[in-house]
């Protein structure tokens, strides 16, 4: 195996990673006003993503960064032709990340209601944009002949792209209502669980259907396979979500979703950017990549640092891997 397919594999890697933890965490987030009744049922909603919403986060900064380093050209192109979904994911994070913190530091109603609001919008409008961003390399951009991108800063909005947007945060809220199913007991891990079972059949339908788009347009026969891994995963979520077993349901939604972006990736590959005007301006994992040095350097550094980060957030997952209820929460007070 070359060294740049190599690096495509670990940045699909890592959006995969990125995808199915910040995936159940943005679902938390979205859900906070549909479950949580009373500021305290909010409370444990927060509580469970609680320990870990940070550290999901990083996977997205080490997917850039990674294709920013390995495969300049693709960042350069993907990022500036999709700057504005971009601009407002990064904003709405930014917003998330400061509501967390702050939603609790006044003893008032108004003021956390305020910040929830903020969480909510925060918890929406990522996926939004990394699905439009993800399916739009997928998909492709019109490029020249250099890799910059033809026509007006809204060229990554298109209805395929819409629809894979819609695609993640589909899944993203399925996934954080069985997350919350596992996480939580009593009458609002029940409701959690119902509000899955119900929403999964429609939630998740963008997501085939965006598959199936991608299959027709780019795939391979061998990509028929994930694609239909896929679709018996959630098949699977939604039987073990009536059956009362979530932890069985999370597992299968963390199958479909690798199984979605191996069909993803896996249709797009070798060109890790395609150009809807001309195939000879596509970026491919050849053209877009940096100096073998540099990959080689990258490799070692990753042969390092990434066991010792998947040990770390392992390690934090476990620690907290109990329920929670409102039992567990103590009275609001003034710090």
């Amino acid at each position: 195996m070359s060294l740049e397919t190599l690096w495509f594999c670990v940045i699909v890697l890592f959006w995969l990673g990125y995808l199915f933890l910040e995936g159940f965490d943005f679902g938390v987030g979205m859900l906070l006003p549909v479950l949580g009744r009373d500021n305290t049922e909010r409370r444990v909603l927060i509580n469970t993503i609680g320990p870990v919403w940070d550290g999901n986060e990083v996977w997205l900064i080490v997917a850039a960064g990674a294709t920013f380093a390995a495969f300049p050209g693709w960042y350069a192109s993907l990022f500036s032709g999709a700057y504005l979904p971009l601009l407002l994911v990064l904003l709405a994070l930014i917003g998330r990340g400061v509501a967390f913190e702050y939603r609790g530091k006044v003893d008032s109603e108004c003021w956390r209601r305020n910040w929830d609001r903020v969480i909510v919008l925060g918890s929406w409008i990522p996926p939004l944009g990394v699905g439009l961003l993800l399916t739009t390399t997928v998909l492709g951009l019109p490029l020249d002949a250099h890799g910059n991108r033809v026509g007006s800063a809204f060229e990554a909005v298109r209805w395929d792209t819409l629809l894979g947007a819609l695609a993640v945060v589909g899944f993203s809220l399925v996934h954080g209502a069985a997350f919350l199913a596992l996480k939580t007991s009593g009458e609002l891990r029940e409701r959690a669980r119902l509000l899955a079972v119900r929403m999964l059949p429609v939630a998740l339908a963008p997501l085939v259907l965006l598959l199936v788009v991608v299959q027709l347009r780019e795939g391979a026969l061998w990509t028929l396979v994930p694609l239909a891994i896929a679709v018996a995963g959630a098949v699977t979520a939604w039987r073990r979500l009536v059956v009362d077993r979530d932890g069985q349901a999370f597992a299968a939604l963390g199958v479909t979703i690798a199984a979605a972006v191996v069909t993803l990736f896996g249709a797009l590959y070798p060109d890790v950017l395609p150009s809807t005007m001309d195939a000879a301006n596509s970026l491919t994992i050849h053209n877009a990549s940096s100096s073998p040095y540099t990959l080689e350097v990258m490799t070692w550094i990753g042969a390092f640092g990434a066991p010792a980060v998947l040990v770390y957030q392992g390690w934090t997952y476990w620690v907290f891997r109990k329920r929670i209820s409102t039992a567990h929460i103590p009275p609001v007070h003034t710090p």
